[in-house]
C-alpha cells in the first residue's frame, strides 16, 4: 500500500463527506493505492455515523471510534499502530489541510528520502485573531531553539507527511503531537524537511484549538519533552547530582558551624548556642532537600524501568478494510 491518511477528528461531521471526496480524487488523479483511517475522538455528533456511511460506499475507509474524547496524540497513536501505507499523512478533518498537497509530500518521502515532511502553513489571510497567532509564534521559536530541528517553521501543521518505519518507532502520547518532529529526531530520524502548504479558511464549525493555554501547555510539554529527552532513562544523573550536591553544600555548612562552635568553646570565647543560628537551620533545610533530590532520582529510575499503560484506550468498536 502506498499511503495511509491519518484524521484525528472531533465533531466534524459537515465537513467528513467532502474532504473524503477530495483525498479519493487526489489519490485515484495519481494511481494510489491507499487507505483513510478516521479516528474519531469522542464525538458527540453523527461523526461515527457519517464514517460508517463512507465505509460502506468505500473499501478504502477505516474507522476507529473513542468511548469518550481523549486528545489528539492518543488518536494519532491509534492511527499509526493500524497504519499500513509505505508513508503516512496525517491531516485535520477541517478541510483546512488540502489534500491536493499529499502527491508532492509523498513524492519527498519516496524519492528524496525524507523520514519526516511538515506542513508551513501559507496564505493564512481569513485573519486568525492575536490569541492564536502570537502564541503560535512563540511556541514555533521556542520548539526549534530547544529541538535543534531549525529548519521547521510550524510544528503545530497537522500536515504532515512519514516514512512508515518513523511513526513505527515513536510513541505520542499525552499532548505531545505537536513534538512529533522533535519525537522522530530523538528515534534517530534526522532527516525532518519541511513544504510550504496552502491554508484553507475553515468551511463548517469552530476552531477547537484557541488562545493562550495552546502556547503554555505546549511550553510544559516541550520541557517534559526536552527532560524526557536528556534523562528520561537516567533520572538518577540529574535528580542524583543536584540532591549530592545540595546535600554536600548543607553538610558542609554545618560542618563549618560544629567546627567554629568547637574552636570558640576551646578558646573561651562566649558563643550562643548552634540552634540559636538561622544559618544551622539553612544548612539542616539543604541536607533535607538534597536527600528529597536524590530520593526523587531513585524512585524516577524505579518508574521509568516499569512504566506500562500510558497508552490503553478505550475503542469502542472499529471499521476494518478487507484485502
Amino acid at each position: 500500500m502506498n499511503i495511509s491518511v491519518i484524521i484525528p477528528l472531533f465533531n466534524e461531521e459537515e465537513s467528513l463527506p467532502e474532504l473524503y471526496a477530495w483525498i479519493e480524487r487526489v489519490m485515484k488523479a495519481n494511481n494510489f493505492t491507499y487507505e483513510v483511517i478516521f479516528v474519531n475522538d469522542g464525538s458527540t455528533d453523527r461523526s461515527w455515523d457519517v464514517i460508517r456511511e463512507l465505509s460502506e460506499k468505500s473499501e478504502n475507509v477505516r474507522g476507529i471510534k473513542f468511548r469518550r474524547n481523549y486528545g489528539k496524540s492518543p488518536a494519532l497513536y491509534c492511527g499509526f499502530y493500524e497504519a499500513k501505507g509505505d508513508v503516512v499523512i496525517t491531516m485535520d478533518a477541517d478541510l483546512q489541510d488540502s489534500p491536493d498537497e499529499i502527491p508532492e509530500l509523498y513524492r519527498m518521502i519516496v524519492e528524496d528520502g525524507y523520514d519526516l515532511v511538515s506542513g508551513y502553513k501559507q496564505n493564512r489571510k481569513q485573519g486568525d485573531p492575536l490569541s492564536k497567532t502570537i502564541p503560535t509564534k512563540l511556541f514555533n521559536a521556542t520548539a526549534r531553539k530547544v529541538s535543534g530541528i531549525h529548519n521547521l517553521h510550524d510544528f503545530n501543521c497537522g500536515l504532515k507527511a512519514y516514512r512508515k518505519e518513523v511513526v513505527k518507532n515513536i510513541e505520542v502520547y499525552g499532548e505531545m503531537h505537536r513534538y512529533i518532529p522533535y519525537l522522530a529526531k530523538n528515534a534517530g530520524f534526522s532527516k525532518i524537511g519541511e513544504k510550504p502548504v496552502h491554508h484553507q479558511a475553515r468551511k463548517f464549525g469552530t476552531s477547537k484549538f484557541m488562545g493562550w493555554n495552546r502556547f503554555v501547555n505546549g511550553y510544559l510539554d516541550l520541557l517534559t519533552l526536552w527532560f524526557l529527552s536528556t534523562f528520561g532513562r537516567k533520572p538518577m544523573h540529574v535528580f542524583g547530582f543536584l540532591g549530592t550536591l545540595v546535600f554536600m553544600v548543607g553538610f558542609m555548612s554545618a560542618f563549618a558551624i560544629g567546627v567554629d562552635k568547637l574552636w570558640a568553646l576551646s578558646h573561651g570565647i562566649p558563643q550562643r548556642l548552634v540552634t540559636d543560628s538561622p544559618w544551622f537551620y539553612i544548612a539542616l533545610t539543604m541536607m533535607m532537600i538534597g536527600t528529597q533530590l536524590f530520593l526523587a532520582g531513585f524512585i524516577g529510575d524505579l518508574v521509568s524501568r516499569s512504566s506500562q499503560g500510558r497508552n490503553e484506550y478505550q475503542i469502542e468498536e472499529g471499521i476494518r478494510c478487507e484485502k
